[in-house]
């Protein structure tokens, strides 16, 4: 029997772009379509929004970026292929006069097509910003006499176009800050620092403010020495909470009644809740500095701006949802619960926890925290 070596090495040749094609269909065969809309509210009508620029985000422990972006067409729709990494998360943005809008994350199925609204809006430098609601938290003292006072306000943007500032110098929302009060700094919020600045006694915020509700946590510092604090309220009044951790405090202020304590990362503190009119002034005493005390930290602020968060929902005035909006009330209550369950086994925790849990942790709350305040965005539905 003669071999013919040439023939072989066709044979071995034609195997190997015959896996290399069936990788290529296994490869075709798995990704996904991930299509949708991009809608732009109008007069109570939805607008399709031609035209916007769609980008695929990746969003992975090692990096992080966008995949691919395509325009939305005449009728706003747009098409993604996309194969997945099951270890990533992935998102979508568009941008409509100057304004990034993002989607929650996808769902993370092996099936497809995903069809996706995302929505865009409007811009006015007169769309008015409401507060919503205010929580003021005063700690304990530190070594040095200073306490650091956590002030979260709750934001509300009842129209369909997002506010913006008038000019670069200008704010999309401004807020009074106690007098005497030193620095600030921003927490776990939903603008980003460099859009949040101080200016005497106020906090100026230049960043956009789209429609819905959004959740700033400043931290400020009240001087060693200080036994009164004046909280001014503003023009705009509304529900407020003051929460004090020194049980010989007392607040004082029209509409404010002293309600049941509250006890956060073990911590206990008195506190009074109202109904404030626009203008007022709430009175704090405080004792004398003690010695010794722990200020507020990291793991407590996030805390309590997700206890406060749930708290103010269930203060604020139930306003109707859109027609076929996806939030409710009781989704939130879901939500926060599962946010508060994962914190309580794991914050504090973190040099004890092997960093792939730490990692999956951080990840699962960042995307319950947007599913909680979307459906807080949207209200209760209609029954």
């Amino acid at each position: 029997m003669v071999i013919d070596p040439h023939r072989g090495l066709r044979s071995v040749r034609f195997l190997g772009l015959a896996l290399a094609f069936l990788a290529f269909l296994a490869l075709t065969l798995s990704a996904q379509s991930v299509a949708g809309r991009v809608v732009r509210p109008s007069d109570g009508d939805t607008l399709p929004a031609p035209g916007v620029r769609v980008v695929l985000h990746r969003v992975a422990k090692a990096a992080q970026g966008p995949l691919d972006s395509t325009p939305s067409d005449a009728e706003g729709r747009f098409r993604f292929v996309l194969r997945r990494d099951t270890a990533a998360l992935y998102l979508l943005s568009a941008r409509y006069q100057g304004i990034e809008y993002f989607t929650l994350p996808l769902e993370r199925t092996p099936e497809g097509p995903e069809n996706v609204t995302v929505v865009v809006h409007d811009t006015s430098s007169r769309t008015p910003v409401t507060l919503s609601a205010r929580h003021v938290v005063i700690p304990q003292p530190g070594e040095d006499g200073t306490r650091d006072v956590l002030d979260l306000v709750l934001l509300a943007n009842a129209s369909t176009r997002t506010r913006v500032a008038p000019d670069s110098s200008g704010a999309s929302w401004g807020g009074l800050l106690p007098p005497a009060s030193e620095g600030l700094e921003l927490g776990e919020s939903d603008v980003s620092p460099d859009a949040v600045t101080r200016r005497g006694d106020s906090v100026i915020v230049s960043a956009p403010i789209s429609p819905g509700e959004k959740q700033l946590a400043f931290q400020y510092h009240l001087p060693a020495g200080r036994r009164t604090v004046e909280v001014p309220v503003g023009a705009e009044g509304g529900p407020l909470n003051v929460l004090v951790e020194e049980s010989g405090a007392t607040v004082s202020g029209p509409g404010l009644t002293e309600a049941g304590p509250e006890t956060l990362e073990g911590r206990a503190f008195r506190r009074w809740s109202g109904n404030v009119p626009a203008n007022a002034v709430v009175r704090v005493s405080l004792p004398g500095a003690g010695t010794g005390a722990t200020p507020v930290i990291a793991a407590l602020v996030s805390v309590l701006a997700l206890a406060l968060l749930l708290a103010a929902w269930r203060m604020l005035p139930r306003r109707p949802a859109l027609t076929g909006a996806p939030g409710s009330h009781a989704d939130a209550d879901r939500l926060l619960d599962q946010i508060a369950g994962l914190d309580a086994q794991y914050q504090g925790r973190e040099a004890e926890t092997p960093a792939e849990e730490w990692a999956r942790y951080r990840e699962r709350r960042a995307v319950l925290k947007a599913d909680a305040e979307a459906a807080l965005a949207q209200g209760p539905r209609r029954p």
